[in-house]
């Protein structure tokens, strides 16, 4: 079978391209490694000094921790509600299964900010019930992030499902299958991949959140983005710059090691 190699001009205009997009990227080097206490490119000198401002300050180690706290239990949280669904939309074909996978994905379509009103009305509701779970709790963040991504885990969830042959769901049922049984040893190991891939895309939404976070905490909840943000708007903090950088290179080491695991998996 014949493969295609793209031309000389082809990868020069495929590299100006990916130039374009990581000149921003790039500029975020220098900036970090400046001596100064703004935003600046350095002059001459380097200095690793807003490095170890990020690790001395236990202000940015707390908000890594919490964000990776409630990208984990917004995750989870998230892909079960998904799967759930999914699960009973392609086994049971409800008759309005189109109106309600449309009503799980609005918030996909809704605005962000009309999304963060009416969390932040029901959050502080609930603060008047339970200290623990409303308004600035980390628990109460975790759920509204949840309510945030579970429609792209959704979409996830669902296409996965319609890749997979109905006929063995069907002969599962037909050899005395209950539906417990039919839906964790028959369809979910099937689309394990697709669940994975939820998750993890979850996560890394939730990670990154921080329009609906501004909305719903205050001075307890303070993520990574949150806490990034207000170092932009108080005092441009440069050390948000190294942290950018840090994320860029774990960023890379992980496709790198994806790549070279896709490389071993394919050799003979």
């Amino acid at each position: 079978m014949p493969t295609y190699r793209p031309g000389p001009v082809s990868l020069i205009l495929a590299g100006l391209v990916a130039l374009f997009l990581l000149l921003p990227l790039l500029a975020v080097i220098p900036v970090s490694l400046t001596p100064t206490r703004m935003l600046a490119m350095p002059s001459g000198e380097l200095s690793l000094r807003h490095y170890r401002a990020m690790i001395e300050d236990p202000r940015w180690i707390n908000s890594i921790l919490l964000s990776i706290r409630i990208g984990v239990v917004s995750s989870a949280f998230s892909t079960v509600l998904a799967l759930c669904f999914s699960l009973g939309v392609w086994m049971f074909q409800p008759r309005f299964t189109a109106a309600l996978v449309g009503f799980v994905l609005l918030p996909m379509v809704v605005p962000p900010v009309v999304s963060a009103i009416t969390l932040y009305f029901l959050l502080t509701s609930i603060s008047g019930v339970s200290s623990f779970f409303g308004y600035d709790t980390w628990l109460g963040v975790a759920m509204a992030h949840a309510v945030m991504t579970v429609p792209f885990a959704t979409v996830l969830i669902l296409v996965s499902l319609s890749q997979l042959d109905r006929r063995i769901d069907l002969a599962a049922r037909g050899l005395g299958a209950t539906v417990w049984e039919r839906a964790t040893r028959i369809i979910m190991p099937n689309i394990k991949f697709g669940i994975i891939t939820a998750a993890l895309l979850s996560f890394v939404l939730s990670w990154e959140e921080i329009g609906v976070t501004l909305f719903i905490t205050s001075v307890n909840a303070i993520t990574l983005p949150r806490l990034m943000w207000m170092g932009l708007r108080d005092n441009i903090d440069p050390a948000i710059a190294a942290l950018s950088v840090i994320l860029i290179i774990i960023t890379v080491l992980v496709l790198v090691v994806r790549s070279v695991v896709v490389r071993l998996r394919g050799a003979p």
